[in-house]
């Protein structure tokens, strides 16, 4: 079983709760992690923009990652939530784990 890490920013560590609570409800991923606040400096329509986001990290399995995105876009609030995905090496165990607690 292959597994990745996916990659969201958020508005704020509220909306990275509720998206990771929403992510584990449909046991779509196994474990999320939030950072609370990250400085962010993008382009957007042209323009420099800068402010403060929330960093959610989420482990599932490859073959979910599609579903993992329409979920987190069904509910985010930016109008283009970018959901990177990388994919990972973990022990034995991790993938164990990560296979029993989501779903095929």
């Amino acid at each position: 079983m292959k597994t990745v890490i996916g990659l969201v920013t958020c508005s704020n560590s509220t909306e990275a709760k509720k998206i990771a609570k929403h992510l584990l409800e449909k046991k779509l991923v196994a474990c999320c992690n939030i950072v609370p606040e990250i400085e962010s400096i993008y382009l957007w329509k042209g323009e420099v923009k800068q402010g403060s986001e929330a960093l959610l990290i989420v482990k599932t399995r490859e073959q979910l990652k599609e579903k993992v995105q329409e979920e987190i876009e069904k509910i985010h609030s930016y109008e283009l939530p970018v959901i990177e995905f990388i994919e990972t090496e973990l022990s034995s165990k991790a993938c164990k784990w990560i296979e029993k607690e989501t779903k095929e």
